[in-house]
């Protein structure tokens, strides 16, 4: 079967949804798990999956990630940090990706971030550095190169990663060192869609949805799933679930010539 599915979630270390009061919500991680096997994905792209601690100290083995692994026993995963840095604020921070063949060839590549000041509850700030994981696996019996990102919030800084462009930059420069197959999803943080759309069309991306909110707390979309030829993608559809201020993404993919080769069969 070359039909498989995709999920992107940004799962904000577990955190439940609460509109009333988003940043008191409790953290029940096994209904995050719950969320994501309903979703039957052969590929999964996860955010957030730890909470800042504290000075920047990140514990090790990361706490979330090892029960995720436990729980999701018949997926294949890998898990990164960002760069410790004692300025990091108590968000969601590590990037995860679970997938049912075996992950190879797995590299951590730093996005750094540029000193652009903001306010944090009285205190000037400057944001932390980002990271791009990736790796190679098998989908639809195919080899593809798997990239996932969660990029600064540059409009919550009242910036614009427009103007700071380095991130999405060094991404794009990334995804054209290899023309192979390739799959980018994340939280991209880019409250513009169309011009994140446009710039990863030129590389050659497509993404899966730009229509549809993904974000709880501005109606925003800010997670995709990027892809290129061969693939094709048959759905995309945004789920809402209580277990983040993100909903999740679910993208069903074939391939283009296994496309073509049935028409000809029949």
């Amino acid at each position: 079967m070359t039909t498989f599915r995709v999920l992107q979630f940004n799962m904000q270390f577990g955190q439940l949804w609460d509109e009333r009061e988003p940043d008191r919500a409790p953290v029940d991680l096994e209904r995050t798990i719950d969320e994501i096997r309903c979703q039957e994905a052969d590929l999964v792209f996860l955010q957030e999956v730890e909470q800042a601690r504290a000075g920047g100290t990140q514990v090790e083995p990361p706490p979330n990630f090892q029960r995720m692994r436990e729980a999701l026993s018949d997926y294949h995963g890998v898990f990164s940090y960002p760069p410790a840095d004692p300025r990091e604020l108590p968000f969601g921070l590590g990037l995860a990706i679970f997938s049912r063949q075996p992950l190879e060839n797995v590299f951590r590549e730093v996005l750094p971030s540029p000193p652009v000041e903001f306010d944090f509850f009285g205190e000037r700030k400057t944001p932390t550095d980002r990271i791009m994981l990736g790796a190679h696996t098998l989908l639809g019996g195919r080899r593809v190169r798997v990239l996932n990102i969660h990029l600064l919030a540059f409009f919550m800084l009242k910036s614009s990663s427009e103007f700071h462009g380095t991130q999405r930059a060094q991404v794009v420069d990334t995804l054209l060192r290899d023309p192979g197959p390739t799959l980018l999803a994340g939280d991209f943080n880019v409250s513009n869609t169309g011009s994140l759309t446009r710039q990863f069309a030129a590389a050659g991306y497509r993404t899966a949805q730009d229509s549809e909110v993904t974000w709880r707390r501005q109606p925003l979309v800010l997670d995709h799933v990027f892809y290129n030829p061969p693939l094709r993608c048959l759905d995309a559809r945004v789920v809402p679930t209580p277990a983040s201020d993100h909903h999740m993404l679910a993208v069903d993919f074939d391939w283009q010539e296994e496309v073509a080769a049935r028409a000809g069969a029949a």
